[in-house]
């Protein structure tokens, strides 16, 4: 693609193309346009400018906070670091957050924040400092708390400035008990949750695992049943790319190519994740990974054959420029707002499946969600019944064996007696979730002959919100 066409797709308004979606699935749906309109808006938008001071100098730092929608509380969304953070984004993102907790059955409304800095080029004692007087900021303004608004990390976040926040609002907060719920994505030992960080890419799996199982679907594009021998292209090796990418190389899928900034690898044979990983961190880069052919243009590796793609980096990457020359016959949504509406008009044309991401990547709310529930309830998942379920199943097997007067080999026995852990039940919970929410907009999908998946799981969203709605009333 021509520079020229390069800005016009970096352009795009992300959020006009949210409310395109929106319009398009508000066609399905015979409601007030006024309520529609309170649902399509953003309730609250907070924009600030702190000083911090680095160094001998002061710094003036732009910030965001946006809370989507209010007909769930506490709001919910990450907090992104990036210096190509603004208010169109960041309204954009918590949108996304609002259809996202609807469709998985979370029940927040939406929100998301963002720091305009480049955190790769702030020593670590800086975006401490900033981090800190962001969360002071927010404190300030009630636009954080346990029951308001719960922050969660983004692109350019971890556990690590989740756990600033949450000391930043208990040094702040007097007496709240509830304090540690103010933020979710925190470490374990902080009050966080096992199975956390994978929750997004492990949240991706299932959902194209899902339409995997579907035989009407794979007929459709020409692909056989399952994941087993599926070429897979993964654009982005952060916390969600690598995550997806390691659960589809252990279900048997190939991954054929890994994008990264820098440029992309190719091995039509597959590549073992792993090992590039290992690669990354000893030489700074993907490419030059023993057998695997080097793509100087990362936006190139979008184009090749494969069956699914998983874009799982940033917004707009697929484009009205690219579009025609994407060959996935099933592309999933790990990144948010990867296709523009008119690459997804496009990519519809030629029958290709997108799994869209107000649905694919919600993983990393819904474990978010389990996360504030620990919090809340103030003890571990599984603290109170893994003792109680590995007794009653050692009484189970004691009769089986007595009966069958036959000894159970003791590896058996351990993986038959072993009771959930916080990581099971967590991943069980996540895996229902997933499956649960394909089907509904599946099934919404064909009893309303919607076009795509994207305008169904918009309806299904929008019908829930409309729900909450009618049945709260509108006050005063």
């Amino acid at each position: 693609m021509s520079k020229k066409n390069q800005s016009k797709a970096d352009a795009y308004s992300f959020f006009s193309c949210i409310e395109k979606n929106f319009d398009k699935a508000a066609r399905y749906i015979p409601i007030k346009k006024g309520l529609l309109e309170q649902i399509k808006a953003c309730n609250a938008v907070y924009r600030m400018h702190f000083p911090i001071k680095i160094g001998k100098e002061i710094q003036v730092i732009e910030a965001y906070r946006v809370q989507h929608s209010h007909h769930k509380l506490p709001c919910k969304g990450g907090i992104r670091y990036s210096i190509k953070v603004n208010q169109d984004e960041v309204m954009t993102l918590a949108a996304l957050m609002t259809y996202k907790c609807a469709i998985v059955d979370v029940p927040f409304g939406g929100a998301k924040g963002g720091i305009k800095i480049d955190p790769q080029i702030i020593s670590v004692e800086n975006i401490e400092k900033i981090t800190r007087r962001y969360t002071s900021e927010l404190i300030k303004k009630n636009f954080i708390g346990p029951g308001i608004d719960v922050p969660a990390p983004d692109y350019g976040t971890g556990e690590r400035e989740m756990s600033w926040i949450f000391d930043t609002f208990l040094s702040l907060t007097h007496g709240e008990v509830d304090a540690i719920a103010c933020v979710t994505g925190k470490p374990v030992s902080q009050g966080g949750v096992r199975g956390r960080k994978e929750a997004t890419g492990l949240g991706v799996f299932y959902g194209i695992r899902e339409l995997c199982k579907m035989k009407e679907e794979m007929l459709s594009v020409g692909l056989d049943v399952g994941l087993n021998g599926k070429k897979v292209i993964i654009q982005g090796l952060g916390n969600v790319g690598y995550h997806a990418a390691k659960f589809f190389h252990d279900a048997g899928a190939i991954i054929v190519a890994l994008a990264e900034r820098e440029g992309a690898i190719y091995n039509k044979k597959g590549l073992n994740v792993s090992n590039v990983i290992i690669h990354l961190k000893n030489t700074g880069s993907i490419l030059n990974f023993p057998e695997s052919k080097n793509i100087e243009d990362t936006e190139k590796a979008l184009e090749l054959e494969c069956d699914i793609l998983i874009p799982a980096a940033l917004e707009n990457v697929i484009h009205k420029y690219n579009a025609n020359r994407i060959k996935a016959k099933i592309i999933g949504e790990a990144a948010n707002g990867p296709v523009t509406p008119e690459a997804d008009d496009i990519l519809g044309k030629k029958g290709v499946i997108i799994v869209p991401d107000i649905y694919l990547n919600a993983g990393g709310v819904t474990v978010s969600y389990f996360e504030w529930l620990k919090n809340l309830s103030h003890v571990r998942y599984g603290r109170m019944e893994k003792r109680f379920s590995e007794n009653m199943n050692t009484e189970l097997l004691q009769v089986i064996e007595n009966s069958c007067k036959k000894k159970i080999p003791i590896e058996e026995k351990k993986m038959i007696l072993r009771g959930p852990r916080e990581i099971d039940l967590v991943r069980s919970g996540l895996e229902d979730t997933m499956i649960n929410g394909f089907h509904k907009i599946r099934d919404l999908k064909k009893s309303l002959k919607i076009e795509n998946l994207r305008i169904a799981a918009f309806v299904l969203a929008i019908n829930k919100i409309i729900d909450s709605y009618e049945k709260l009333g509108i006050f005063p």
